[in-house]
């Protein structure tokens, strides 16, 4: 059966998603679009681009996470001058490593740009801060005069993972001006309404993989210090836009995937952590379509 499947972001914890697609196949649901933000992005891409979740376990799963890590070259001595750049780079990794390992997997099943996959099966989302709105790839790209037939998929999912100050924002030309391109979460983490909008009768069963509790069954954050208050902060500036459109009419289909004790940024995680986190999809996705009247 086909369907159309948003996946949120949530970095590191987006190899839950493996689990959650492992399941959804052996259901025999078939994506016929996708869509997501950041870590949403990759999974996103990648069954657009017609990788099974075995391929994507494989992929995923044997990937050596610090090799996308790519620190700027600095000749300060010290590492604690290693914060330094941030100030002008604006991110600890530029994030062209990232890129590159996309764009070079992608390329395995023949998918290198948007040109390169039926129009409408990928929607990405980033966020443009020099002009503060949500961008939208590739529908949105005639508004940057780019041709979406040549844009690297790669780049638009790096774009959708630059998280502020960790990734170095992606940096468009346009016009002469320099457009200034972040993590798709700064503005919409969980882009459902791409697919599943009020009074639009929809072409198939829209489904929603969530990497976070319920909203109501969330516990209120402990904030007890400044860094508790800046990742409460961005948290809430994250997932603000999308509670709004998660209704009880929408909760239905959506699969809350709790992933609680992980960090986004957890790069060092152990083959341990990461079989953990694809049975806790698989498992949260399975106890759901028990149920899911689509």
């Amino acid at each position: 059966m086909y369907i159309d499947g948003v996946f949120s972001g949530g970095g590191i914890k987006g190899l839950a998603y493996i689990g959650a697609y492992q399941a959804l196949e052996e259901h025999g649901f078939q994506f016929k679009r996708v869509a997501g933000t950041s870590a949403g992005a990759i999974i996103a891409a990648f069954i657009a681009a017609g990788f099974t979740s075995e391929e994507l376990n494989n992929e995923l799963g044997n990937l050596e996470l610090r090799t996308i890590l790519d620190e700027p070259k600095s000749i300060l001595p010290y590492k604690v001058f290693k914060w330094l750049p941030i100030y002008w780079r604006l991110g600890m990794y530029k994030g062209q490593a990232l890129e590159n390992w996309l764009d070079q997997t992608l390329q395995k099943k023949g998918v290198r740009t948007f040109g390169d996959l039926p129009p409408g099966v990928l929607q990405i989302i980033a966020s443009d801060l020099s002009n503060g709105r949500i961008f939208i790839l590739p529908n949105e790209l005639h508004k940057y005069n780019i041709p979406f037939e040549n844009f690297p998929i790669a780049k638009a999912v790096r774009m959708s993972c630059s998280l502020p100050y960790f990734f170095e924002p992606v940096r468009l030309k346009i016009n002469h001006r320099k457009i200034v391109i972040v993590d798709g979460g700064v503005l919409s983490n969980f882009p459902m309404w791409l697919f599943d909008r009020e009074n639009v009768m929809k072409e198939r069963p829209v489904l929603g993989i969530k990497l976070s509790p319920n909203i109501n069954e969330q516990p209120p954050r402990e904030i007890k210090n400044a860094l508790q208050m800046f990742e409460a902060l961005f948290s809430t500036m994250k997932d603000a836009h999308d509670t709004r459109y998660i209704s009880r009419k929408h909760e239905k289909n959506i699969i809350f995937i709790p992933t609680e004790g992980m960090l986004t940024t957890e790069f060092g995680i152990t083959n341990e952590g990461k079989e953990d986190l694809i049975k806790i999809g698989k498992e949260k996705t399975l106890k759901f379509l028990k149920n899911w009247a689509y």
